[in-house]
């Protein structure tokens, strides 16, 4: 049985330009590192600078893997809810959304299911370095949650999530927002300011 192993990373800690900080730097080196003993075919990235500088950054620690822009992978809103799917407290995220740019959004998300999810003809190690919410989006069509659930999954920059796929076998989540290659000043960035374990 073939295996599509994905890697999912959100991009290292960036500035308000969308630059990789030197804390995203040695986040994202230290993602690298972290895989580096993996068979990796592929580093796929979102077009934005950050994930690219990213993708680019933990490369260095890979043997030869090609690193690949995917657009599927850009910062979406993957599905805009009705008013009913949603708590009140968040119906404000959506203001300013219309149908044409909640069509286009969900459109993109398509996308990326169709090109990430599929099992493979052989075993393939991809690393997808991109943005909290197609980390939310593949996480939720993975578990087959409802299409709001990807709201409240975020992703610390540069934490790990994998998930397998298997032909005739429903996907794998074998771990999310794992940050144990960070050392505890350089996790939970991305996150907004709170007391964390």
């Amino acid at each position: 049985m073939t295996t599509r192993h994905l890697y999912l990373a959100r991009h290292g800690e960036a500035d308000a330009f969308g630059r990789l900080t030197d804390t995203g730097r040695a986040q994202s080196d230290l993602l690298g590192e972290r895989l580096a003993a993996l068979p990796v075919d592929v580093v796929w990235h979102s077009p934005l600078p950050r994930a690219t500088a990213c993708a680019h950054h933990l490369a260095k620690h890979l043997q030869n893997a090609p690193v690949e822009e995917a657009p599927e992978l850009i910062d979406h809103v993957p599905y805009v809810p009705s008013p009913a799917e949603i708590p009140r407290s968040w119906a404000g995220f959506f203001d300013g959304y219309d149908e044409r740019e909640a069509a286009e959004g969900h459109k993109l998300a398509q996308a990326l299911i169709a090109r990430f999810t599929q099992p493979p003809e052989t075993t393939t190690h991809e690393v997808l370095i991109t943005h909290a919410y197609p980390i939310a989006w593949l996480l939720r069509h993975a578990l087959d949650a409802p299409p709001a659930r990807w709201l409240g999954l975020n992703s610390a920059n540069t934490a790990l999530t994998v998930i397998e796929y298997r032909t005739g076998l429903p996907p794998t989540v074998v771990m999310f927002n794992d940050m144990s290659h960070l050392p505890p000043a350089l996790r939970w960035t991305g996150f907004p300011p709170a007391t964390r374990p």
